[in-house]
């Protein structure tokens, strides 16, 4: 393609219209924007094609992701940071800064408003006064350079596409032609009746012929409505057809996009867009016949016309070609009308089906005259943006209603002129009235018709967004390796990002994941663990690299295969609208009841359920607001176990749990054959991981093996012995020495002591606390008769934080040193010196022989009871 010459790169200001694109993704504005100029200059492309060629963060863009992609098109750009008075000095049209989140387009200034292009909410018009309080100051003027070539206009979706393959239409609409040609054929024999009776029957007196007339007429006029009959029969069919087979084409295409086209998109929008395939059903199904008819037709209408009197056929044809005009003058508003209509009334919805989803915490935060007021000003702007619509219809019904009577006051008279001159008879000038009659309401409902089908480019690209999106690749090339035995995962060389402008979440991940073995994975939040999470559940693929399953890549395998192994609980997982026997068996065609209720039992939620009063088949709604939120966590677990996985992922799957509950899933995960990965924060479910691995800042680093059998950390200690503590000068080796103080931590290696502290440690551990925690973190203890030392063990250096502070959660995985859980206040009596004799180590050897001896006794003693 030539590039631009210089001449053809001057703005004359003639001839050249900046469009309105809208944007579809929530976060956008700033492509959609560049856009509008791009297309203004000659590269036509659509967002969809600008998304894929260069990419964009679902958090939005800055100033120079702008200039970037516009460099990349072939724009120079200009940054400017300038007052309001200084608007009119710049190249338009141009992108302003708005809100300070946002991006418009400055298309043109006039003495008393502004004209600007919002991929948000369209067209607006708008005083200086009201731009000065949305402008931030900044804008960025963009020009053609010589490497900037005009691209073509993006080719037309194609109607078999945004519907997909649907079977018999072609021929129901062959035979709706064909009957609705029938119908128009009989239809016009009407004015010939009228001029025969005029012209025929009533000069002559002829009684008979005019009983011949109306039999003759009355036998066409039953065929007539029984064809007609019979086609709105058969239309009635048709558009039950189209509608089943295109709208289960739609979904089922809808549910195997990617994740991530959801997460990008409002709930109301993606609504509205697949509501658009309604309304082009509706145009194909009756307005297409329609119009196919109505253009044959007039063809017909207007040579009896002609034979008639070309004359006045010369004038009516006039007037059809005047509605045209006018009717064509009218699109460009009315579609800009339709399109802010159909995009707030969206945003309605939007807020609506938020605000039902969200009705606790609105109420919980006092926010429903909030609520009520945001919504009352959408309902608004929606009405208007209608109104609009509806004032355009109102403009133009008038406009024609005018323009068709003058016609029809034309008409009579140059008729009747005619009549007098002899030129024509009465019954031929009644009948070329009632085929002009015929001719006008055909070529009219022609023309609304072929805008009507032009309109419909407008849903047909709300509609591309989720027919043409590209969906997960599903499809494997190989039989799933290993059946349902436990795999070994690998992460190799893998790399994540969301777009090219976001940072690295995943920083070239290596990790292998062996069979059958449990991992926790810890860190800060917001350190990518989630990510790695999606990654490995297939929800996203990685930007480099691969995940091997067995050591074949997941590509290979096909997430279908690979989705029937895995069992997923993530944060925010979603119950639906059924019974809790539904939600766990995932509505099951053939529901395994006994494994239900055993999927129910390691979930630790089975008790609950059966005190409810219709036990399993208990109807939840569509968000589980029966049940509480560790109930709503423990379904989801269940349905997990359910599909029997061999590769389990947990994201806090047990963050709404109580330490009880959460031990005994805990326990149950542990009784599975299945590779298990854990995303977890909470101490009690990093312990029962056979293998702690820490992610922070898209980087991986063991925090050590925990053999459960060998070695226990200083949390597993604290229940018996609450101030049993490490001392960090002395943790050196990979053992961690113990000194032991009450409340107030001691000096390093000293022991403080008495009886009055000793009786108090006994009345702060009640046996609720103590006999559970003993019997989860050391009943392996109690098996393993065989241990050498008397002494802790743990890895070097120590990676738990305290639990005195919920933001500390986050800290799990970093270097921090060991702090004792919980602190006495200390005792006047302890303070004094004769309590500070140092600890030697024979002295530790034998308080930890003693502590491990009180422990298995504790043990032994609970289990008995």
């Amino acid at each position: 393609m030539d590039r631009m010459s210089a001449v053809e790169r001057l703005d004359l200001g003639w001839g050249r219209r900046t469009p309105m694109i809208l944007q579809t993704e929530a976060s956008e504005c700033g492509l959609a924007s560049l856009a509008m100029i791009a297309s203004y200059f000659g590269y036509e492309s659509d967002l969809a094609d600008l998304r894929r060629r260069y990419g964009f963060s679902l958090k939005g863009a800055t100033l120079k992701d702008l200039v970037r992609i516009a460099d990349q098109i072939g724009f120079a750009t200009r940054p400017l940071r300038l007052e309001i008075e200084e608007l009119p000095q710049l190249r338009m049209p141009c992108i302003l800064h708005w809100d300070l989140n946002h991006f418009v387009v400055l298309v043109s200034i006039g003495r008393s408003s502004v004209v600007i292009h919002d991929p948000a909410f369209g067209l607006r018009h708008m005083k200086q006064t009201e731009v000065s309080r949305h402008f931030t100051g900044v804008a960025l003027e963009l020009y053609p350079t010589d490497r900037f070539e005009p691209a073509a206009t993006p080719p037309r979706v194609r109607f078999q596409r945004l519907l997909g393959r649907m079977v018999g239409v072609r021929r129901a609409l062959s035979h709706q032609l064909s009957l609705a040609l029938a119908i128009e054929v009989f239809a016009m024999t009407g004015p010939l009746f009228m001029g025969w009776v005029v012209d025929h029957a009533l000069v002559t007196a002829d009684h008979d012929l005019l009983f011949t007339l109306v039999l003759g007429f009355l036998l066409l006029l039953v065929l007539q409505t029984s064809i007609a009959a019979m086609r709105s029969w058969m239309l009635m069919g048709l558009g039950a057809t189209l509608k089943v087979q295109s709208r289960a084409n739609l979904f089922s295409h809808l549910i195997s996009l990617p994740a991530s086209f959801f997460e990008a998109r409002h709930l109301g929008d993606v609504t509205s867009r697949f509501s658009s395939q309604e309304t082009i059903l509706s145009a194909i199904t009756t307005e297409l016949v329609e119009a196919l008819m109505d253009g044959l037709m007039t063809g017909i209408t207007l040579a009896i016309m002609l034979i008639i009197a070309p004359n006045m056929t010369g004038i009516v044809v006039a007037a059809a070609i005047l509605y045209a005009i006018l009717r064509w003058a009218s699109y460009a508003p009315l579609r800009q009308a339709s399109m802010e209509a159909i995009v707030w009334k969206a945003r309605l919805d939007t807020h609506f089906l938020e605000t039902l989803r969200g009705i606790r915490t609105i109420k919980l935060f006092n926010g429903q005259e909030d609520r009520r007021a945001r919504w009352l000003n959408l309902l608004i702007e929606a009405t208007n943006r209608q109104l609009t619509t509806e004032k355009l219809a109102f403009l133009f019904q008038i406009g024609n209603k005018l323009l068709m009577g003058l016609l029809k006051l034309l008409i009579i008279w140059l008729g009747a002129r005619q009549v007098l001159d002899n030129t024509l008879s009465i019954g031929l000038l009644l009948a070329f009235i009632a085929y002009k009659d015929q001719f006008i309401g055909r070529v009219t409902v022609l023309i609304d018709r072929a805008v009507d089908l032009k309109m419909l480019r407008l849903h047909a690209e709300r509609l591309a967004d989720i027919a043409l999106a590209e969906p997960e690749t599903r499809t494997s090339l190989m039989p799933a390796p290993g059946g349902h035995l436990p795999p070994t995962i690998e992460l190799r060389n893998v790399s994540f990002r969301y777009s090219e402008q976001d940072p690295w979440v995943l920083d070239n991940v290596n990790l292998q994941i062996e069979a059958e073995q449990s991992v926790a994975i810890t860190g800060p939040s917001g350190g990518g663990k989630s990510t790695l999470l999606k990654l490995l559940a297939g929800l996203i693929q990685p930007t480099y690299g691969e995940v091997l399953i067995d050591g074949e890549p997941l590509a290979r395998i096909g997430l279908e295969n690979y989705r029937a192994r895995v069992g997923v609980v993530m944060q925010d997982d979603q119950l639906f609208a059924g019974s809790i026997a539904d939600n766990i068996c995932f509505f099951s065609a053939q529901p395994d009841r006994e494994r239900i209720v055993l999927c129910a039992q390691q979930a630790a939620i089975h008790n609950e359920i059966m005190a409810m009063p219709m036990g399993y088949e208990t109807l939840i709604g569509d968000m589980g607001t029966v049940l509480s939120g560790g109930q709503k966590q423990r379904v989801v677990i269940a349905r997990a176990l359910y599909r029997q996985p061999s590769i389990l992922l947990l994201d806090e799957a047990t963050s709404h749990l109580d330490v009880e509950r959460e031990k005994l899933v805990n326990m149950a995960f542990g009784a599975i054959r299945v590779t298990r990965i854990v995303i977890a924060h909470r101490p009690e479910t990093i312990r029962m991981s056979g293998r702690v691995v820490g992610l922070e800042q898209g980087k991986i680093f063991e925090a050590g093996d925990v053999e459960r059998k060998k070695r226990i950390t200083i949390d597993d200690y604290r229940p018996i012995a609450p101030n049993v503590r490490f001392s960090s000068e002395e943790n050196r080796g990979g053992r961690a020495k113990l000194e032991v103080s009450k409340g107030k931590a001691p000096h390093r290696g000293k022991l403080r002591s008495s009886r009055r502290d000793r009786s108090r440690r006994e009345h702060s551990a009640p046996k609720s606390h103590v006999v559970p925690e003993m019997l989860s973190v050391l009943s392996d203890i109690a098996c393993e008769i065989q241990l050498p030392k008397a002494t802790l063990e743990m890895p070097s250096p120590c990676k738990v934080s305290s639990p005195r502070s919920a933001d500390n959660a986050d800290e799990i995985g970093q270097q921090t040193p060991c702090v004792p859980a919980r602190q006495d206040p200390p005792l006047e009596a302890d303070r004094s010196p004769a309590h500070t004799a140092p600890l030697r180590p024979k002295q530790r050897e034998v308080w930890g022989r003693a502590a491990l001896a009180v422990s298995a006794y504790l043990l032994m003693a609970s289990t008995c009871i």
